[in-house]
């Protein structure tokens, strides 16, 4: 029975989390090594030919992170913090001719918390099967050049950007759906469609998730996301261009108030990507509306929504032997303001650690009332080792709305928007091959006055966050 590693380590996650950016990372509680094996999230678009040999992968890991924070920016929280997180992967997946099945088992955990660190069910779901699935996938099935994958189950998902549909690869916890998706290849023009039930993690009490229960996730008709995107490589130029739309719509349940969302958000993206001696470039553009209401009391009146995301970088790879990437970048998210429309972006269950920084302890920078320009440089000086750094300036977007992510506000708006500046950095490293990483992240956030004068911000200093992770594959 083969064992597959390919996928083992989906984003090189073993770190040790000292906090930032590109997409892909993540004291005497148990030391352990993690499965990470993530199923594979999107639906391929060569489908496999009826002559495959049937075949059975089983392939898994483990990974160990340590995070700490000095100088908590969020409110409410301890001022210093220390978890030690542990995420277990197991993924199996069966194909036979143009038939496929999946399963994969989440199995994560952390300790050291206490009531006033702010932990949930992002770092805790333990023995959960994420993923459960069959499909097919389908040569030349609306004539030549064209393709088709189908699955219907539990499973992961990511689409695109990641930024509005992502199987969360640094947070301890990923993202679940459960239901339909179809990719579809018309030559070079390939579309995904999906309706699924997001999974909701169970438990999602704070004494449940301190001390690592197990439930099973709920999925319902109580939340439901349908949409789709389309793609075409070589559309101006060598540049990609990517056209989206979802809907978001959900509803209470007993004992589980909501805002009743019912979001429309539209997607348009235009990626030429990295090359040596190449500009790159990528310009995404996104526009929601619909309704909310403006609580979760049973009743509570109901308003429009208007809100908007922009990103947009520009970067240079240079032709050395270190492959080194340097880039220009800008973050842009609306927040709410007064009126009678909801202006606050919803990122859905997009990622954000390659584009924002490190969520869990740390989690400052989110897409939502935001403007955030920044520069960063990855480079790999070897196949073993690859490293990163941005710099960011934080602004909010609407000066009378909660910045961001951290809950941080000045309802009178005299706390000014200026929120202060991010230095993030993480460097890589094989230390087997394929089997055993390393990864650490830092990162330290100069306060502005919007975070040190603000009436509920934290007199806790700058911010320092930490994180030290180690994979294992197998």
């Amino acid at each position: 029975m083969p064992i597959a590693l390919s996928r083992a380590l989906p984003q090189a996650d073993v770190a040790i989390i000292m906090r930032r950016r590109t997409p892909r990372l993540r004291h005497t509680a148990p030391v352990a090594v993690l499965l990470a094996c993530t199923a594979p999230a999107h639906a391929q678009h060569a489908p496999v030919a009826a002559a495959t040999p049937d075949r059975l992968d089983i392939s898994g890991s483990m990974r160990l992170r340590y995070e700490t924070v000095d100088g908590q920016v969020r409110p409410g929280f301890n001022a210093s913090d220390d978890l030690i997180d542990l995420r277990t992967i197991v993924t199996a997946t069966y194909r036979s001719g143009p038939f496929r099945a999946g399963a994969e088992v989440y199995d994560s955990r952390s300790w050291l918390a206490n009531s006033r660190t702010p932990i949930s069910t992002n770092e805790v779901n333990t023995l959960e099967l994420v993923s459960a699935w069959v499909g097919a996938d389908f040569t030349n099935p609306f004539g030549a050049a064209t393709s088709l994958a189908v699955r219907a189950g539990r499973m992961q998902i990511d689409l695109n950007s990641r930024r509005l549909v992502a199987a969360d690869d640094y947070r301890n916890t990923t993202n679940g759906f459960t239901g339909l998706r179809a990719d579809i290849g018309v030559k070079s023009v390939k579309a995904t469609l999906i309706y699924v039930l997001p999974q909701q993690r169970r438990p999602d009490d704070l004494p449940s998730v301190l001390d690592n229960k197990v439930r099973f996730d709920h999925e319902g008709f109580d939340q439901v996301l349908w949409g789709g995107i389309l793609s075409r490589p070589k559309t101006l130029g060598a540049a990609t261009v990517e056209l989206g739309f979802f809907h978001l719509g959900e509803h209470d349940t007993a004992g589980r108030p909501t805002r009743d969302r019912s979001l429309n958000t539209i997607d348009s993206r235009i990626i030429q990507n990295p090359g040596p001696g190449v500009i790159d470039y990528e310009l995404e553009g996104i526009y929601q509306s619909g309704r909310i209401s403006t609580s979760t009391l049973t009743g509570a009146p109901r308003m429009p929504v208007s809100a908007w995301f922009v990103h947009a970088d520009v970067g240079y790879t240079f032709a050395d032997a270190w492959k080194t990437h340097i880039m220009a970048e800008l973050d842009a998210a609306s927040g709410d303001k007064a009126g009678g429309t909801y202006t606050r972006f919803d990122s859905l269950f997009g990622m954000r650690r390659a584009d924002l920084g490190p969520v869990g302890l740390y989690n400052v920078v989110a897409r939502t009332n935001v403007i955030t320009p920044g520069v960063r440089i990855e480079t790999a000086p070897s196949k073993r080792i690859d490293f990163m750094m941005s710099y960011r300036l934080l602004w909010l977007a609407e000066a009378t709305d909660a910045f961001s992510g951290t809950g941080v506000r000045d309802a009178t708006g005299s706390s000014g928007r200026f929120a202060g500046q991010q230095l993030d950095a993480r460097v890589r490293t094989w230390i087997v091959p394929e089997r055993l990483r390393f990864e650490a992240d830092g990162v330290w956030l100069a306060k502005g006055h919007f975070l040190t004068s603000a009436p509920n911000a934290p007199s806790s200093g700058d911010s320092k966050y930490l994180s030290l992770n180690l994979t294992a594959a197998f």
